[in-house]
């Protein structure tokens, strides 16, 4: 009978799991955001209509969170994504167009995550409480669009940023990305400035490998664009202010990535936006000078 029981017990246990399912919601454009099983940790998978592969991005939700003590020169993670199925899963909560999640880091902060999908795109939201008496200077959740598909732009062919003329390339000004191999092009992060000065060093070769490439003007709108490739799409990633924008062409990321102080026992609220939606750069920049004095 115990046995009976035991079995019983799990069958039921079992059809409840099963009957739970994951976040899923779309827009009147056809976009949809989905929570899979494939990560533990908070990934949202969008997906736009008429994409064969079923994935066109990736969003990390965030790739980390990072603080930095007022006083310090050194950065804290309190998170750091983990792909696979071994990181710390959240409770997903879904509210109307909205996924969120909450959790703690370690020292007392609480951090609200939500995601809300509109008819032209996904405005994150993030919230950190400071509960204990530790005051920052810095805090920053980045999140990490990465773009596969129609958008992955290895060479950076298709992907703008907005000077005081108007559009263009990012990495404009590195021709020979186009005919270099693969191997010397990659890996590389491409920057441009919004309110930070440029740097100096415009090509940076750094001991990790990396290459960081900076361009010599300033953007004067704190958003990347990236052009699907028929160009019927556009992603652009944005927010209200930013030190710099940038990108990992490799993933075909998009950086838009807003700082924050962090008062003790108080809290940083701050926002970035993605548009997907069909339609142009120009429209995109439209958008973009309506909607971001909105933003947090």
């Amino acid at each position: 009978m115990r046995m009976i029981v035991v079995t019983l017990t799990w069958v039921c246990m079992t059809a409840f799991a099963a009957a739970q399912q994951l976040p899923e919601i779309q827009n009147r454009e056809g976009v949809k955001l989905v929570v899979t099983e494939a990560d533990s940790e908070p990934v949202l998978h969008l997906v736009v209509p008429g994409d064969a592969s079923g994935d066109t991005m990736k969003i990390l939700f965030p790739e980390h969170v990072t603080v930095k003590r007022q006083g310090s020169t050194d950065a804290e993670h309190l998170y750091i994504f983990r792909p696979g199925s071994n990181g710390q899963s959240v409770s997903w909560k879904q509210n109307g167009q909205s996924i969120g999640y909450e959790r703690d880091f370690r020292g007392g902060i609480h951090m609200l995550a939500r995601a809300t999908l509109d008819d032209d795109g996904v405005v994150f939201h993030y919230e950190l409480m400071n509960r204990p008496g530790v005051a920052y200077e810095m805090a920053a959740a980045v999140t990490d669009p990465r773009m596969s598909s129609i958008f992955h732009d290895v060479r950076l062919e298709r992907t703008y940023v907005h000077h005081t003329d108007g559009f263009d390339l990012l990495a404009s000004e590195t021709p020979e990305r186009l005919t270099m191999p693969l191997s010397q092009w990659l890996p590389v992060r491409y920057l441009d400035s919004y309110t930070w000065p440029i740097p100096g060093k415009r090509v940076n070769r750094r001991d990790d490998g990396i290459t960081y490439y900076s361009k010599s003007r300033a953007v004067d709108e704190p958003m990347i664009a990236t052009l699907s490739t028929d160009s019927r799409w556009v992603a652009v990633s944005f927010t209200r202010t930013t030190g710099n924008v940038w990108s990992n062409p490799e993933l075909t990321c998009q950086h838009v990535d807003p700082e924050r102080p962090l008062p003790a026992h108080g809290s940083a609220v701050w926002e970035t936006k993605l548009l997907v939606f069909r339609g142009s750069l120009d429209q995109a920049l439209q958008k973009v000078r309506a909607q971001k004095n909105d933003l947090k």
